[in-house]
């Protein structure tokens, strides 16, 4: 069995190559990657050590898929992952990686065969629907009276079935569009795939940054030093979302792989789940105890385009489908994390501590 993971010297991409490399006894794994965020380069001794073949390519040239020849699998985890890029600025390259990007992995696979899994994310939720969630201040975070539900929304989170009409960022939509897209090539040209909308996904290698990457880099601050700030809907890190670890996701993804038959064709939010969410200020919290530091925290009002007050993953679905469930919860996390940030403190202290933290 020959594997492709696209964005393969990333965060999750890493993670799962490595994973399916395990698991998958005799597959050949090959990871792409352009190499353009700081940090992945941090992931080729690793990929190496592990087994998996590393090709310096992006998903924006098809002939660096071509380079890579036939596979009978892909697992398209490259993107553009900023829910902000685009706001102020030129969204070609977002258009072209992730859109784009999709298109030329979907004709790779209708020229040659191979299965897919596609990474999309919860973000194909419409901002201004997400915004006017019934929510209430409970304590340290925002949530839902008991009992409380609506269309595609109750205290279990957010499910498939959440209306998606209205504007999602162009992040959301170059996902959503791409979600569109795998559907009519599974209609046309009989391609199996698996859509995964997931949440935050967190753990160590991920370098964190404002945009994206929040628990790493909230976590890094209390390690390294640096300022943060909470940002959006007062300013008070009460907006809330699940984590779901990165070796969760991975055993996921390797069973679905095993099972692509029974997964084929299906649309699954994929996250921690409201046992795993907390809010920025129980962030803090966590922060805090687990590393003995303390940080003043800044506050921004502003609520910027993109910014959300609440996402937890409603995984009803797949819970029904699969016997999969996330074992590791926010210590874990945490943990894990704290320990890679103290162990590769000399590579990861340039990286990580290169601006100032407002997440939203």
């Amino acid at each position: 069995m020959k594997i492709l993971v696209t964005g393969g010297a990333g965060f999750i991409g890493s993670h799962l190559a490595l994973a399916l490399k395990q698991l998958l006894r005799g597959a050949e794994v090959v990871a792409l990657d352009n190499l353009k965020r700081r940090g992945s380069e941090l992931a080729l001794p690793r990929l190496r050590a592990g087994g998996v073949a590393f090709v310096h390519g992006d998903v924006r040239a098809p002939e660096d898929l071509e380079a890579v020849g036939p596979v009978d699998l892909l697992v398209e985890c490259s993107a553009e992952p900023s829910v902000h890029a685009g706001y102020g600025g030129a969204p070609g390259y977002l258009l072209n990686s992730n859109l784009g990007g999709l298109v030329n992995c979907l004709e790779h696979l209708r020229r040659h065969g191979g299965d897919l899994v596609f990474l999309s994310t919860s973000r194909v939720y419409p901002i201004a629907a997400l915004r006017g969630l019934p929510l209430s201040r409970r304590g340290e975070r925002l949530g839902f009276e008991p009992g409380a539900a609506g269309p595609g929304w109750s205290e279990a989170g957010i499910a498939e079935s959440f209306p998606l009409h209205g504007s999602r960022s162009l992040y959301g939509a170059t996902k959503l569009a791409a979600e569109l897209l795998i559907e009519e090539y599974r209609a046309l040209y009989g391609l199996r795939a698996v859509i995964d909308r997931c949440g935050v996904v967190a753990g160590p290698w991920q370098m964190g940054k404002v945009d994206q990457g929040f628990v790493s880099l909230w976590l890094a601050r209390h390690v390294f030093g640096g300022a943060l700030a909470y940002s959006g809907f007062g300013g008070t890190g009460a907006q809330v979302r699940d984590v779901l670890h990165v070796a969760d996701l991975c055993e996921l993804v390797v069973s679905q792989v095993g099972n692509l038959d029974v997964h084929d064709g299906q649309v699954t939010n994929v996250g921690g789940g409201a046992a795993r969410s907390l809010s920025l200020a129980e962030l803090t919290e966590a922060c805090r105890e687990l590393t003995g530091v303390s940080l003043p925290i800044g506050s921004q009002p502003e609520t910027r385009a993109a910014d959300i007050p609440y996402y937890v993953s409603d995984c009803t679905a797949l819970y029904q489908r699969t016997q999969w469930r996330p074992l590791r919860g926010i210590d874990r996390i945490l943990a894990d994390t704290h320990r890679w940030l103290i162990d590769e403190r000399s590579w990861l202290e340039p990286i990580m501590t290169g601006e100032r933290a407002n997440i939203a």
